[in-house]
């Protein structure tokens, strides 16, 4: 097994729509995937799926898709931004331990069009330096989407010259502008319908999307989607200069240097 590539864990439903096939991908150079932006690398066959999850972890939202991924054997590609995963990093831990590709997707989701490129590279690898440190001894993969997939030339650049490879899509559910599951997955599966296969937008932050998803599973099986699940072939190491400077933001030091028991106490217990 490829050291960027999650363990699966065993299938413990013989009715599973599962994972039909798992494909590795060699980021070398920044490769590009998703039609909307790329259209180079068309691996996907008729009727397969790639799943993909943006905007987490989040502790109220991620592990509803996680069990509903778990229930069908599905393994998925969640990119998580960073300051999320500082704040609920057990939770990015439950995402790899389930076996499923952790990418990026910066560390504030930022418009990445919008800044100079100085602080669109900060907000890349500040956000890698993020998700490596949540994730702790599980690899992460050097796969980068970008905010409202804008990816200026010169990020483009720079990605293919850290060996990241940049994921745009091929079916944007615009699940973040509906207010019920049963709209999301009509969304999901009319394009598709239209498309025939395609590498799926969707969001676990998201309430709506974390309830849609059991369902929207149930259909592709019922209308014979296959589920495609991507890995690396190298696992992705964070910039020193990055991991030292969220380190110095986590600590965020103040001028009292008291120990916690002498600041808080229980004054009331039930």
């Amino acid at each position: 097994m490829a050291q960027g590539k999650p363990a699966a864990p065993a299938c413990a439903n013989p009715n599973a729509l599962g994972v039909s096939r798992v494909v590795e991908i060699d980021t070398t150079g920044g490769p590009g995937f998703g039609f909307e932006h790329f259209r180079q690398h068309d691996f996907l066959r008729r009727n397969e799926v790639v799943l993909t999850f943006d905007d987490g972890p989040w502790e109220a939202t991620t592990p509803s898709v996680l069990k509903a991924l778990a229930d069908e054997c599905v393994r998925a590609t969640f990119f998580p931004i960073g300051k999320h995963a500082t704040y609920y990093p057990e939770v990015l831990k439950q995402v790899a331990d389930a076996g499923h590709t952790i990418g990026n997707h910066t560390w504030s989701h930022q418009n990445l069009s919008r800044k100079k490129f100085a602080e669109a590279k900060t907000e890349i690898e500040l956000g890698i330096a993020a998700v490596k440190w949540a994730a702790g001894d599980r690899p992460i993969a050097p796969f980068f989407r970008a905010p409202v997939l804008k990816h200026p030339p010169e990020i483009v650049t720079y990605l293919g010259e850290r060996n990241i490879g940049i994921f745009s899509t091929d079916l944007d559910s615009f699940d973040f502008t509906m207010r019920t599951p049963e709209r999301i997955i009509e969304s999901v599966m009319k394009k598709l319908e239209k498309h025939g296969k395609g590498i799926v937008l969707m969001h676990d932050f998201q309430k709506h999307t974390a309830a849609a998803t059991p369902e929207l599973l149930k259909q592709f099986k019922e209308k014979g989607y296959k589920v495609v699940h991507m890995t690396a072939k190298n696992p992705l190491n964070s910039l020193p200069e990055y991991d030292e400077m969220l380190n110095k933001q986590a600590k965020l030091p103040t001028l009292s240097t008291r120990p916690t028991s002498s600041v808080v106490r229980t004054i009331e217990t039930q």
